[in-house]
């Protein structure tokens, strides 16, 4: 990542907040180097209650896995212009990983979620009250915006540091947890506060209001889903039954017509046999019983 040396020079009010810069100071902000190595272990042992390896400061003027910005003075005369006074380092860590993947709502457990966690920030005191740790904080989260993955920058604060808390706050940042005993300072421990800030439309998970209303918003739809597939089904139901119905007037039509033809044939028949019954009744004077008639009037 190549980042672009970033400058501002204070007004005269500025520079009366902090009447141990004599002259009017220029601020520029620029990556941390490895010609920083010295001074930038220099500051963390004036600033830091806490003792860092040596190879932490190699990782940071070399960039191994570390992001850094760098806080200077170009106004400062005897060749000390680009001598560190401010710094922030941080490092992009994998959401799942972290300890606040909890506060990430619910795709924070897929495997390119990143965060940038803050490692340390300082400025000397000579410097402080010129929002030169507000314009650092500033860069890591637009480094972090910057990364399409990134859901969030965090940091932990000790729980007595109140300017610190008190900047954190101000710039949007949310406590988010204390955490019982997190540093261990000669020999006693001390409380840390946790701070986050969300980036790319990361958000904390649904509260308990929001929770219900998207499970009464899933069962809603649920049960829209099932009346349609009812009355889907319902419709086919009914489609079916018309048809069945249809097809049995026509299959049980059918057998009448054949029955009516039947019949027709057989009455046919029967009035042919009648008129040569009569015939043969001319013959016979008439003498053939009235049963064979009503026999046959009644099989028609």
């Amino acid at each position: 990542m190549i980042f672009k040396d970033i400058c501002w020079g204070l007004s005269e009010k500025d520079s009366m907040v902090n009447p141990k810069v004599s002259s009017q100071p220029k601020i520029c902000y620029r990556p941390i180097r490895p010609s920083d190595l010295d001074i930038l272990e220099h500051i963390h042992g004036r600033l830091f209650p806490i003792r860092y390896e040596s190879t932490f400061f190699h990782d940071v003027v070399n960039g191994r896995d570390i992001v850094s910005w760098g806080a200077v003075d170009n106004s400062r005369p005897d060749g000390r212009s680009d001598e560190l006074i401010g710094f922030v380092t941080a490092r992009i860590v994998l959401a799942k990983e972290s300890e606040i993947v909890d506060m990430l709502g619910y795709d924070s457990a897929k495997s390119d979620q990143t965060l940038v966690y803050v490692l340390t920030l300082g400025v000397v005191e000579a410097y402080r009250s010129l929002g030169i740790a507000s314009s650092l904080i500033r860069e890591v989260i637009k480094y972090a915006s910057s990364i399409p993955t990134c859901r969030a920058v965090y940091l932990h604060v000790i729980s007595y540091n109140n300017p610190a808390i008190n900047l954190y706050k101000k710039m949007s940042f949310k406590c988010v947890r204390r955490l019982q005993g997190f540093y261990l300072i000669n020999g006693q421990h001390y409380d840390s506060f946790l701070f986050l800030y969300y980036v790319n439309g990361g958000r904390s998970p649904c509260s308990p209001l929001e929770l219900l209303t998207a499970i009464v918003s899933y069962m809603r739809s649920g049960f829209k889903s099932v009346a349609a597939r009812l009355c889907k089904n319902g419709g086919r139901k009914i489609s079916r039954r018309a048809k069945c119905k249809e097809s049995h007037s026509l299959v049980s039509a059918t057998p009448n017509k054949r029955n009516v033809a039947v019949e027709c044939s057989e009455e046919d028949a029967e009035m042919k046999e009648k008129s040569e019954n009569r015939e043969a009744a001319s013959i016979r004077a008439c003498v053939t019983p009235t049963w064979v008639a009503v026999s046959l009037d009644n099989s028609i």
